[in-house]
């Protein structure tokens, strides 16, 4: 009998076809370059930051939107992104004569995997939010379907999650639309020692400061940060010198969009503390901005920090997909 039912296990096993990852699609892209960040001014600098251009794209490709986090590559040209209807984003960015952003190039995007191997899924199911890179790992948090899945790097977008990342407050506590949008690692040589951090949009505790926490290495723990309302947190990244740089947006009908950037002092970032920090940038409708969801630090070879933010059209006509890049003041990264 043992024998019988190890032969029907195998010729079951042997039926059922071999998970295939997933096709990637090449998105055409159109970029319109935007030279002037504040409308009707050639003034470049504002706040902390010094604007150095940007871009408009579209694409006659529909699936092309919705993007909510970005992280480049070491050379600073290749970058991975997530769009939140659950899409692996891996293209690159081009420059003019003059250094300025002016095009994207090689843009594919490919759906991604469950941890069944489903893909195609309802957007509440997929709605990938924020995105790290590290140690061979692709990191991404999901809202609505709360959780932070691991998937290999290389080779995110051809395979299921590998792994998942705990939160160290209880996930009932996150609220159904505004979850873990900002998910960063610490530079090595930084008080937090590599670890990844994870900081909620909206969710709050009982003193209405927004959820978050350090998820791994020796200080995994709990922490919050400071509302500022009627900010929401939707991505951050980590300077070279351990602070974090935490994007955060807000809109209504009376005033229209608005965007800010604080600086984190990054020995501040632990187990219990409740954190804050200086704003560095500010903007508002009379700037280059849009519903700006994505935020990340390139360092250059010579030091020099780049600060490259994105926008979420949310597949609207009325919104725009930007990518807008600044200089940081050298005095912050010290």
């Amino acid at each position: 009998m043992l024998g019988r039912g190890l032969l029907a296990l195998f010729l079951l096993v042997s039926a059922c076809p071999a998970w295939s990852a997933p096709a990637s699609e090449d998105l055409p892209i159109r970029s319109r370059q935007i030279n002037n960040f504040a409308v009707g001014s050639s003034a470049t600098r504002f706040g902390a930051l010094e604007f150095l251009g940007g871009l408009e794209m579209t694409s006659s490709n529909p699936l092309f939107g919705a993007v909510s986090a970005i992280r480049f590559r070491p050379d600073g040209t290749s970058f991975v992104a997530i769009m939140d209807t659950g899409h692996w984003l891996e293209g690159a960015v081009t420059r003019d004569e003059q250094g300025r952003l002016s095009g994207i190039t090689k843009l594919t995007a490919t759906p991604m995997a469950d941890r069944n191997g489903d893909v195609g899924l309802a957007k509440w199911k997929v709605d990938s939010e924020g995105l790290a890179l590290r140690n061979g790992q692709a990191v991404v948090s999901y809202e609505q379907a709360h959780r932070i899945d691991i998937y290999p790097d290389p080779g995110f977008a051809g395979s299921t999650p590998i792994g998942s990342l705990a939160l160290p407050f209880p996930i009932s506590e996150l609220r159904n639309n505004a979850g873990i949008e900002t998910i960063a690692v610490s530079p090595k040589d930084s008080p937090l020692a590599g670890a990844m951090i994870a900081i909620a949009e909206r969710s709050v505790d009982k003193a209405d400061n927004l959820l978050a926490g350090i998820l791994d290495g020796p200080q995994r723990g709990a922490f919050s940060v400071v509302r500022k309302d009627p900010y929401a947190a939707t991505d951050g990244a980590f300077l070279p010198n351990g602070d974090l740089l935490l994007l955060e947006r807000r809109f209504s009908f009376g005033s229209g969009l608005g965007m800010q950037i604080r600086r984190i002092a990054g020995d501040t970032i632990k187990p219990g503390a409740v954190v804050d920090g200086e704003i560095i940038f500010q903007a508002d409708m009379r700037y280059q901005i849009d519903n700006m969801e994505g935020l990340d630090v390139v360092v250059l070879p010579d030091g020099e920090v780049r600060v490259i933010v994105v926008s979420d059209d949310n597949h609207s006509i009325l919104e725009r997909n930007l990518m807008l890049e600044f200089r940081l003041n050298a005095a912050l990264t010290q």
